[in-house]
């Protein structure tokens, strides 16, 4: 059985969400708040050296970590298709692209800014960093709505990337700002959020 490391509302979900909607089994381990707990850190460096989630443990030992690896993983090890185009299939191009474009463009805008003084010691620079950072991360989500399509983000073929879109809309600058902002972005958002494979995992971890 595998073994997920996460927190709830965290990145984890992401993997949490896939791992339920492929029926395979799992143990999730919750781990303390990694910005606050230094023993919390120190033991999921154990795992992982830099102490993030996800990290997956995989039944044979081994360690996965990476959100976007995870979500390739998973969907090799399952030999399925349905969240991750295949290799020939017209949207894979598109979808690689945009997942990789939400880990390595969007995702480090939440790790930079939302405990910034981990980076930046002065308070009030700080408070400063975080706004600018904010700022980008809304221009970067202005460029993912442009490449938006309809009724999901790749048209008529739902995947991976409207679970990721369906919960980092959930995070700075959250619902509200898509609405206005990001229609199409917001309208995929809660098309996952009424997903019944997804519904109970979202419930868990975003319940108020």
């Amino acid at each position: 059985m595998m073994t997920l490391y996460g927190r709830r509302g965290w990145g984890s979900v992401l993997i949490e969400a896939q791992l339920a909607y492929y029926d395979l089994p799992f143990r999730f381990e919750e781990v303390d708040d990694l910005f606050t707990s230094a023993s919390a850190r120190k033991a999921l460096a154990r795992i992982n050296p830099l102490a993030q989630v996800p990290t997956l443990l995989l039944d044979d030992g081994r360690v996965l970590t990476e959100s976007a690896a995870i979500t390739l993983h998973l969907a090799d090890l399952t030999g399925r298709d349905d969240l991750v185009p295949g290799a020939d299939a017209p949207e894979r191009a598109a979808f690689l692209r945009w997942l990789v474009f939400l880990v390595t463009n969007l995702y480090p805008t939440f790790t930079y800014a939302d405990e910034p003084t981990r980076f930046v010691a002065d308070a009030t620079a700080a408070k400063a960093f975080r706004a600018r950072v904010d700022d980008y991360a809304q221009s970067l989500w202005r460029m993912v709505e442009h490449a938006a399509a309809a009724p999901w983000f790749l048209g008529e073929r739902r995947s991976a990337l409207d679970l990721y879109i369906g919960v980092m809309t959930r995070w700075r600058p959250r619902r509200p700002w898509f609405l206005a902002e990001a229609p199409k972005l917001h309208a995929i958002a809660q098309a996952i959020d009424a997903e019944p494979a997804f519904a109970g995992t979202l419930a868990r971890n975003f319940a108020e």
